[in-house]
């Protein structure tokens, strides 16, 4: 897919990106290049390629799910102006 100059005026405009006009062509010619390697990606036979969620096949390192912290609340509840069954209560903002 090819794009003009008007067709990157009019994408920027709606990005509301500010760009220079003797950058338009060149910004043209890069946008034209990434949609023409969007368009190859999307004709190639993908059939019994399983998706991945890491390019080198990697697991993600996860910690263990272990509470580290001590439960606070009566120690912050006891401090606020308004509490109610365990709940801050707070002034009504909205109608």
């Amino acid at each position: 897919m090819s794009l003009t100059a008007d067709d990157v005026k009019k994408i920027a405009h709606l990005a509301r990106l500010g760009i220079e006009e003797q950058d338009v062509v060149s910004y043209a010619k890069d946008l034209s290049g990434m949609l023409d390697l969007m368009t190859q990606m999307g004709d190639l036979n993908t059939d019994g390629v399983e998706p991945m969620a890491h390019p080198m096949d990697q697991v993600q390192r996860l910690r263990p799910d272990v509470v580290i912290e001590q439960d606070k609340r009566e120690k912050f509840q006891a401090i606020a102006p308004q509490v109610e069954a365990g709940l801050y209560l707070v002034p009504k903002v909205i109608e």
